[in-house]
This record gives structure tokens, sequence and C-alpha cells, in this order.
């Protein structure tokens, strides 16, 4: 969410931020924004102006009383009554007037960096940078989910049944791998100075607010039924809202945290839930990094994230890329974004399996997050994301990469400690 003395000051800026956005129909959103921003301060002010009258007058019935003049006495008194209503009628609209601007407010995107390249959807994404030699093997790579049912890895059918598409059994080596990727993508990043945390798994409506726009929050949320609960589609809401409504000191930050959990997504929108793969599904699990830091040290940072991923692929030998995100591809909050992405031998190209974001300030200024200088004074924190690792769509590329003319998959040496010290899986 972007501050309102912004938007006062660079009306037309916010408007040329979402047209290169491709928002045109949010531009009206401005001009309304402006006005009711108007009028409630102008309330406020009135409503300021009758409290001090009130106050004022109130003093002078004690004053009369004590003189015996009762009359004039209940006449101020009838004043102070007509006054209390017409206060209550102002701060009610006072607060219908909030309200109205806050959540207008909230659909006006974060204003992007000038770096951001314009264009209107992911097919207009900038490739930046190689990692690796992307190889195509000289023999044919089936399916990823046939090389696991081939390892004896994965079971579709039952899970169809007992939850539907989009969910799955992994079992023996595959589900061990499974697990293994992220224990070791826990300890990659514990080495990279960052503090491991297992945060909530749901969390309450007002963290849904302040972490995400409602067009997201409607294609992924899942709500539980009865309670203010909300199933988190990544950690990232629940240790961003960790945060909510405090005062951090300056010399703390920047917190450098690395979460894992399990992740739950509607995909609304998606066009069905393919029923053979595991590249988009219901449920899944992932290693996540988190930094809350000071304004200035948000771009260091946002480089910092999204080269740890590509480090972390690279030490299993998966040629990656990385790509940024134009302007139309970017969520309302984000004002900037990289997106990694792993080469498939399969499909001789590239596909994301990571994602960077900086958020800025609008993440913050949402749930409330500042932080207080040595003097005292207070500002909002900048917030950043990004996914070390989330398999099982990880291990699409793994498999693909790691696969045998014989149908066998080599394990890398990273690995294979949080294997057990296995070598392949036959």
């Amino acid at each position: 969410m972007l501050d309102i003395k912004f938007v006062r000051e660079h009306a037309d800026e916010v408007k040329e931020n979402m047209k290169k956005k491709f928002q045109d129909k949010k531009i009206p959103l401005v001009n309304e924004v402006l006005l009711e921003d108007k009028e409630l301060r102008q309330v406020q002010q009135h409503a300021d102006d009758l409290r001090a009258q009130r106050k004022k007058i109130s003093k002078e019935i004690g004053t009369l009383m004590g003189q015996g003049k009762k009359e004039e006495a209940e006449e101020v008194k009838n004043q102070v009554r007509n006054m209390a209503d017409e206060l209550e009628a102002l701060e009610e609209k006072e607060e219908s007037l909030r309200e109205s601007v806050r959540h207008k407010m909230m659909m006006i995107p974060n204003m992007i960096e000038d770096t951001v390249p314009i264009g209107k959807d992911d097919s207009e994404n900038v490739e930046l940078q190689k990692f690796g030699e992307p190889k195509v093997p000289d023999f044919e790579i089936p399916y990823h989910t046939d090389i696991m049912e081939r390892l004896n890895g994965i079971d579709l059918d039952s899970a169809r049944k007992v939850a539907g598409n989009g969910f799955y059994y992994l079992t023996g080596d595959i589900a061990r791998l499974h697990s293994a990727i992220l224990s070791y993508a826990r300890d990659f990043m514990i080495g990279r100075g960052f503090t491991y945390v297992i945060p909530p798994y749901m969390i309450r409506s007002n963290v849904v607010d302040g972490v995400m726009s409602f067009e997201e929050m409607d294609g992924m949320m899942y709500k539980i039924e009865g309670e203010d609960l909300y199933l988190i589609g990544t950690s990232e809401h629940s240790m961003i809202g960790r945060f909510i409504d405090s005062i951090i000191d300056e010399k703390d930050l920047p917190y450098t945290l690395t979460s894992y959990s399990p992740c739950f997504r509607k995909e609304k929108g998606a066009h069905g839930i393919e029923e053979r793969g595991v590249y988009r599904i219901h449920q899944f699990e992932k290693q996540e990094m988190i930094v809350v830091c000071k304004p200035e040290e948000s771009k260091e940072w946002f480089v910092k994230l999204y080269t740890n991923t590509v480090d972390f692929f690279r030490t299993l030998d998966i040629p990656v890329r990385t790509l940024e995100c134009c302007s139309g591809d970017l969520a309302d909050l984000k004002s900037k974004s990289v997106d990694v992405e792993a080469w498939s031998p399969r499909q001789k190209k590239y596909f994301e399996v990571g994602s960077c974001s900086n958020l800025t300030d609008a993440q913050a200024r949402r749930l409330k997050i500042r932080v207080r200088d040595e003097n005292g004074n207070k500002y909002f924190a900048h917030t950043l994301n990004n996914t070390c690792v989330a398999p099982p769509r990880m291990l699409i590329a793994f498999l693909e990469n790691n696969l045998q003319e014989d149908g066998s998959v080599l394990i890398p040496e990273a690995l294979q400690p949080y294997m057990g010290g296995q070598k392949v899986i036959k």
C-alpha cells in the first residue's frame, strides 16, 4: 500500500504506474481516493473543532449553576447534547470514509522500480543470465511422473480418490529424496547466515489483508469454515505476519529468516489441475527466505536472495537462468521481481522453480511494521521474500537432469548425506 501523502503529491505518477502495469481500469481509483481523503480531512477538522467547542462551553455549566442561573445552564446543556449528537454522526462518517480510503488504497499497486521492463504478461519477461550448461541426452526422457512411477515413487490414482486432482502420494526413495532436498535447503540457508524458523500454517484475515492483494487472496487462499483462519499459500505469509503492528529497533535489522512450511493453494484460474503432473498442485512444501531491512538496503538484499537460489540449484548440478519479471507480471505489492528457472531436458526449455520479490514498504505499511532509529524517528521497513526450493516442482528438474539411460537417477554429492549415503536411485 502506498503512502496517502505520496498519492496526494504524485497522483499523475501513480496513474502512469498503473498504465505501465496495464491496469488502466484502476486509474479512476486515484481521483476517488483523493476526493474521499479530502472529505475525510474536512470531517476530521470539523469534529476536532466541535470537540474543542463542546469542551469550552461545558465548563460554563458549572459556573452558571454556581451563580444560580439554572435556565441558562440548561440551555448550555442542550447545546452540549446537540453537539454530542452531531459529533457522533461525524465520527461515523469519519470511520466510513477512512475505511473506504483504506480499501481503495489497498487496490492501488505499488510503484515499480525504474529498471523493471514494461510488458503485458510473463511472455515479455526478460532473461538476465544463465548458469550451467543446459544439456539434452541422446536418450528419451520420460514425463516426470512416469520416471517416478518406474521408481515406485508416486501414487496419483489413490490421491485422486482420497482428495481429488492436484494431490499425490510420494513413496519410497522419491519421498525420501523430497525430504532430503528440503533438509539440504534448510542447512544451505543456515550456512548463508539465515535463522531457521517453522511458522504457523494458518493465519488470521488481518494478516491475509496485509501480505497480499485482493486478487491474489481470491485465487489462492483456502479459508477454514467457521474460523477467522486461512491456510497459508507460502510461509512468507505467516513469517511477515509475525511482525504485524510492531516497532523494530533499527539496530536489530536486518532480519534474515528462512522458513519451512507446507503450502496450500486453490490455483484458481489455472484451468484445471493437471491429472498426471505435479507441476501445479494444491499442496506442496517449500523452503523460503524472508528479509526485513532498512529501505536503503533492500536493493542489495534483493540480489543476494535470488543469488542464493541460483547457488543452491548449481550445487545440485541443475542449470538455471534468472528472468526479470516485466511490469504486467508483477503482483500489486511487488516493486521488482526476478524468477529463477530450471532447465528441463525433456521439454528443452526452462521452467519456473522460484520467485524473488522486493515489496519495498508496501507490505509493511499494510501490516504497520515500523522501524525506530537511534533518534526515536519511525519509518516503515522494507520486506523481501524468495523461494529457496519448492519440491515437488524442483523434483521435476532434479529427476530430468540426473536421469541415466538405464532409468536410474544419480544423487549429487551435496545431497548424498541426506539420503543416508545413497548415490543412485534404481
